[in-house]
């Protein structure tokens, strides 16, 4: 049985589900919490799967960019608006709705990217092993309701 940490963020943000039949399809937002699950087989020479401090520094620049945004598929009639009214602050999604499963695949595509490049580097206060993988990512939509991706 392998060995698990969580960390966990929230952001605030907004999207618009332009697939969807009622009121989702407008602009509207969430206070999102994101939760990752790191595992290791083995503790590294600290007896940690890897440091809190460390997955913290791979995902916060990432999330931040999510924090007070717009997310949108680009397929959306309105994208053009958005991205132009908007800028930087509208999260685009290929040929997806921004729905909460499509979030929690993408963060969870990113993390493992990261944690690739990163087990490929030398040295640093919070080194982590090619050992550790992501498990899984939930993003918490509302009190009740939350979506899970895991390979």
């Amino acid at each position: 049985m392998p060995y698990r940490i969580s960390k966990t963020f929230e952001i605030e943000s907004g999207h618009l589900l332009s697939k969807h039949p009622e009121k989702c399809r407008f602009p509207h937002g969430h206070s999102r919490r994101v939760e990752v699950v790191l595992v290791a087989d083995e503790l590294d020479a600290n007896d940690m799967v890897c440091d809190f401090k460390a997955v913290k520094r791979l995902l916060h620049a990432f999330l931040e960019r999510w924090d007070h945004a717009l997310a949108i598929n680009a397929a959306d009639p309105q994208f053009a608006y958005f991205r132009q009214t908007y800028g930087e602050r509208v999260i685009v999604f290929e040929h997806a709705d921004p729905t909460s499963e499509v979030m929690a695949k993408t963060i969870h595509d990113e993390l493992t990217a990261r944690l690739t490049e990163e087990a490929a580097r030398t040295g640093g206060d919070y080194p982590i092993r090619r050992a550790v993988r992501v498990e899984r990512v939930r993003v918490t939509e509302t009190s009740s309701s939350w979506a899970e991706y895991s390979k």
